[in-house]
């Protein structure tokens, strides 16, 4: 279920600190139910997961064709990523946190992890059209369990990034989201998880 972007913004998370020159551009609600402690093994799910592999044809082959399009006109190069075009979100980390465990990557796609506490954890990625974070945090539900939600905060790469984020959000919305919150619940229910990861 999406949300409005105030169920993430006015939560008292560590993320605000990190991320004020980035607008939050989407905020979904996961159907994860769970108690206070399980948001290890939803971060060890989300970084497992078979998405977009296990996602529908159209999904798969949208996919595809971005990774293509971005190799051709050099969008994914490193020069374009983290330590290069931008600087890691890690830099703006309380001192406390930065020699820290920061929790798992992802094992397909080009996100680095930021951090991991109690209730929330991020992971970031840049690339020639936008500096990204993604962040699941781990809330209650007013009836003594909890659930995850995801929000997605976007620094786009100037003009061709803001209009490169306007382009594909039709294509977010009506395909490659409702997959991949799919793929969460499905594997959620499943109890198919891997291990915890490690906290910070």
């Amino acid at each position: 279920m999406k949300l409005p972007k105030s169920a993430h913004t006015s939560r008292p998370w560590l993320i605000h600190e990190l991320t004020t020159d980035f607008e939050v551009e989407d905020v979904w609600a996961l159907s994860t139910p769970g108690g206070p402690d399980d948001l290890p093994r939803l971060v060890s799910q989300v970084v497992t997961g078979d998405f977009p592999e296990g996602a529908p044809l159209v999904v798969r082959a949208l996919w595809e064709a971005r990774w293509k399009i971005g190799g051709v006109l050099g969008w994914d190069r490193p020069s374009a990523g983290l330590g290069s075009r931008v600087t890691s979100l890690k830099d703006r980390l309380p001192r406390a946190l930065r020699d820290e465990p920061s929790g798992p990557d992802l094992n397909d796609f080009p996100f680095t992890s930021l951090y991991l506490l109690e209730d929330e954890w991020a992971a970031e990625m840049a690339n020639g059209t936008v500096h990204t974070v993604m962040h699941i945090g781990w809330v209650p539900d007013g009836s003594g369990g909890h659930h995850g939600q995801m929000a997605v905060l976007v620094k786009p790469n100037g003009l061709f990034g803001a209009a490169y984020m306007a382009a594909i959000k039709p294509f977010r919305y009506a395909l490659v989201y409702p997959a991949l919150m799919r793929t969460i619940e499905n594997t959620w229910r499943a109890g198919t998880a891997g291990p915890p990861p490690l906290r910070a």
